[in-house]
């Protein structure tokens, strides 16, 4: 009697602990990252393009070796990002800064990132250095639907309809103008567009590089209003879709291209399913963490901004978990007129064999697991 009443006790408890652990949620964790190749030139020039200071013979003697060693270094970079928290890394990674897809293609041949089964998004671009955007993703995680390469056009009251850069088909499907067309003086790269399905729901990524400080406020500006037609049209197209924007903004997150053009919010509160969240803002802000260093001034130029249906604690579906700039000792300057700045490839004509100038930046999605 007693060992059949012991038995019956160890199946209860049993069975109480397996309702317990049937009772705990688990959830899924997807990494976005974002980083800038500080120019990723091959040897080789690209006809129609001004790289030639990315040539052997060009001012920055760009030859195998300094291109074998730019290629282990960057590869280095994005293998770790987001691999402290997901051993697969990250889900996908946004790029700027790259010349064409030949660069993307040894730069997944590198042993740091050749088992991790990316797949690569790239157009080549009208940008007239030649760098452009690109896009790497792991189809495990992310399936990709749809594609394009949104050109960048400065106003033109002469040509108002093709201001933006896109339209929308009789099916009601964005679509990219596949031709240069408006003011194309001062044209630069446009923003690259990836439609798909990340955790089994409809997510729209966009990269872009916006235009250089040099070119002045109003060139970014106009990104941003470009960019927020763009957002508004792909949720109209998918209704119920996320908006992930990344990208080299050129611009700080309380720059008005950021804030007025794109329309980004930094309070949580008020912020709808459609407005545009950028997580980025205090970071600068209070924290003082930067992305690039100018004149001793941290910047951060290298923002990933989302709508507002990725906020909230209802993690049936996709939700922001977190931000973060990647930070590690060896990504920065140990000594020299520059310590403290992000170690680049070159600074003041020298050889560093360093990464780039500017600093990785990542957001976490999570989701339950059903």
């Amino acid at each position: 009697m007693k060992k059949t009443l012991f038995s019956f006790l160890v199946l209860m408890l049993a069975l109480t602990a397996v309702a317990g652990q049937a009772d705990e949620k688990r959830y899924a964790l997807y990494g976005v990252a974002f980083y800038n190749q500080e120019n990723l030139f091959d040897t080789i020039h690209d006809a129609g393009k001004n790289d030639y200071e990315f040539l052997p013979q060009g001012s920055f003697k760009w030859g195998g070796m300094k291109y074998n060693a730019k290629l282990k270094n960057m590869s280095t970079v994005l293998s770790q990002l987001c691999a402290d928290k997901l051993p697969q890394g990250a889900a996908v990674i946004g790029l700027s800064e790259v010349e064409n897809r030949r660069v993307l293609e040894d730069l997944l041949k590198q042993p740091a990132l050749a088992g991790r089964g990316y797949e690569i998004v790239h157009y080549e671009g009208p940008d007239r250095r030649g760098v452009d955007c690109a896009f790497f993703y792991n189809p495990r995680f992310f399936t990709l639907e749809n594609s394009m390469l949104v050109p960048y056009y400065y106003l033109d009251k002469k040509q108002p309809d093709v201001d933006l850069g896109f339209y929308v088909d009789a099916e009601g499907r964005v679509r990219a103008h596949e031709e240069l067309r408006g003011d194309t003086t001062y044209i630069t790269r446009g923003f690259l567009v990836m439609s798909g399905k990340l955790g089994g729901e409809d997510v729209h990524f966009i990269v872009n590089h916006w235009p250089s400080r040099a070119a002045g406020s109003e060139a970014r500006e106009r990104a941003g209003v470009q960019v927020k037609a763009l957002k508004d049209a792909l949720l109209r197209q998918t209704p119920g879709s996320k908006v992930i924007i990344m990208g080299d903004m050129n611009d700080d997150p309380n720059n008005k291209s950021m804030t007025e053009a794109l329309g980004c919010k930094h309070k949580k509160e008020g912020v709808r399913e459609n407005d545009l969240y950028n997580p980025w803002w205090d970071m600068l802000y209070k924290t003082g963490q930067g992305t690039l260093l100018y004149d001793g001034k941290w910047n951060l130029f290298d923002q990933i901004v989302f709508t507002g249906n990725l906020l909230g604690n209802d993690r049936s579906s996709l939700k922001f978990y977190r931000n973060e700039i990647f930070l590690r000792d060896w990504l920065f300057q140990q000594e020299g007129r520059y310590k403290g700045n992000p170690l680049r490839t070159h600074a003041g004509g020298v050889w560093l064999n360093g990464y780039s100038d500017h600093l990785p930046t990542i957001i976490y999605l999570v989701k339950e697991i059903k």
